[in-house]
């Protein structure tokens, strides 16, 4: 038990330690910023510095041929939305997670932030742009409107272009992770779609009109 002289000697003790440390922080930061301001800037890039390597690569995009002249290590959604600014292929998470760039690539479904725009010279592109227009839709951007298969409609040009890519798998027989009989045709049922279309994220959870809206669709091609 501490005397009352030994306690008023302790919060002495506490007192000063507590101004030191503050006078101590404040010199530290004082010289820190010092040292921030006499630092030598970041060396500027050498104007004799060789460019980044680039070639010249032809797309063949919604049925036009485009030239062009790009850095190697441009993907090929930065392709299409920087440098032919068709925007309506969305850039979402950029690392193939959500679908909402999902573009046609010689008939097959790609997601474009994953792939460089220069190993496809010569490719066929069709994005979002090329599948239709305002005066005459696709079928499935005309059932995405009938069953409002969008909310925010971000992710809505990947998921179509998905859906497109999709049930044409379906027409050529291509299985699924869940299709039970490799050998025989694949069937639009629930799980084959559900399994197929996993790959791209609604974030405003419209799933079930968004279903609706593909076996509709399927459903008018093959009537």
């Amino acid at each position: 038990m501490p005397t009352p002289s030994s306690a008023h000697s302790f919060d002495t003790i506490l007192a000063i330690s507590r101004r030191e440390l503050l006078i101590a922080s404040g010199a530290c930061a004082a010289v820190a910023t010092a040292d921030a301001q006499t630092a030598p800037a970041s060396a500027p890039r050498r104007s004799d510095a060789p460019p980044p390597p680039a070639s010249t690569i032809t797309l063949h995009v919604n049925g036009q041929p485009q030239h062009l002249t790009l850095d190697n290590r441009t993907s090929l959604l930065d392709a299409l939305r920087e440098h032919l600014h068709l925007t309506g292929t969305k850039k979402g998470c950029d690392h193939g997670q959500c679908g909402a760039c999902t573009v046609l690539l010689d008939g097959r479904r790609v997601n474009s932030c994953l792939t460089l725009a220069v190993m496809h010279d010569g490719a066929q592109l069709t994005t979002i742009e090329g599948l239709g227009t305002p005066a005459r839709l696709h079928p499935l951007q005309a059932a995405f409107i009938e069953h409002d298969g969008y909310q925010c409609g971000y992710c809505t040009p990947g998921q179509i272009c998905s859906a497109v890519g999709m049930l044409d798998e379906l027409r050529q027989g291509i299985p699924s992770h869940v299709s039970t009989d490799l050998l025989a045709r694949p069937q639009l049922t629930n799980e084959e779609l559900r399994e197929r279309m996993s790959g791209n994220i609604c974030r405003c959870g419209a799933y079930s009109n968004i279903a609706e809206a593909i076996v509709d669709a399927a459903a008018e091609r093959r009537s």
